[in-house]
């Protein structure tokens, strides 16, 4: 197995998804010991142990229906954990798979919202949109938008908040492959900018390769499976020890399924 990805591994099973990456904030933004979240008889997540440090950016993969957006709306605070103990510190924003703009307000009080009343909120609003290269539709309407450009405003949204921790669940799934890879390098470079924690939730192995120094595996509504990245920035897809990672992981998501 690549000595590139620091892994450990056991059968599905109570795993503390927790070691920091490297240039992460000793800071913990988030964590769940023990967690379960049951639905009636439908337990979809079972003994979770898991946590988030400011400056860590960390993607969750498997199958589907195996907690991971069950997992990522517990951290949003948008559920509430049957057992176990959930603990989020500092601010916490989400961009989803749809970019949920209100069509009749502009740009910058979709970015705003309930703070578009402030004296300098159009200023706000246009920082936020400088960040990811649209502030030149501070006054547009939603409508008028391609799918890249309205899922940007979506994390301008996000970004103004001024997050210790940003959830994105499958932002940019619903997008052509040019325009996901570009947003994609355009996260990187307000993480970098920024350090808040990421966890991202993702089916795409080359999207978690991509993006994450911690990619998580989860089958069943456990974590099987933790991979620690260690390749440099900007990630390229075709080299040989991106492919090896990739295998790697491949392997591991075959034996979660299992």
């Amino acid at each position: 197995m690549s000595e590139l990805l620091q892994q450990r591994s056991r059968e599905c099973g109570p795993i503390n998804a927790s070691a920091g990456s490297a240039g992460s904030d000793a800071r913990v933004v988030a964590r769940l010991a023990g967690v379960k979240k049951r639905y009636g008889d439908n337990t979809v997540l079972d003994n979770v142990d898991f946590t988030v440090r400011k400056g860590e950016f960390v993607a969750l993969v498997g199958p589907s229906g195996t907690g991971k957006t069950t997992l990522l709306r517990l951290l949003a605070g948008l559920e509430s954990a049957s057992d176990g103990d959930t603990e989020v510190s500092g601010s916490t924003s989400v961009v989803f798979q749809e970019p949920r703009l209100i069509q009749a307000l502009r740009v910058w009080k979709n970015i705003l919202l309930d703070d578009s009343g402030k004296p300098d909120a159009q200023a706000l609003a246009r920082s936020a949109l400088q960040d990811v290269g649209l502030d030149d539709k501070l006054d547009s309407w939603p409508v008028s938008l391609s799918g890249g450009q309205a899922q940007r405003v979506a994390v301008a949204r996000a970004l103004y908040r001024r997050p210790d921790l940003m959830l994105l669940d499958e932002p940019f799934s619903a997008l052509d492959a040019f325009t996901r890879r570009s947003i994609q390098s355009l996260v990187l470079k307000l993480w970098a900018k920024y350090r808040f924690g990421v966890v991202i939730v993702t089916h795409d192995l080359d999207e978690a390769l991509i993006l994450a120094d911690r990619i998580v595996i989860l089958s069943k509504g456990r974590i099987c499976h933790e991979a620690r990245v260690d390749l440099p920035r900007e990630r390229d897809v075709t080299s040989p020890e991106f492919n090896a990672l990739k295998r790697d992981l491949l392997k591991q998501f075959s034996l979660s399924m299992s």
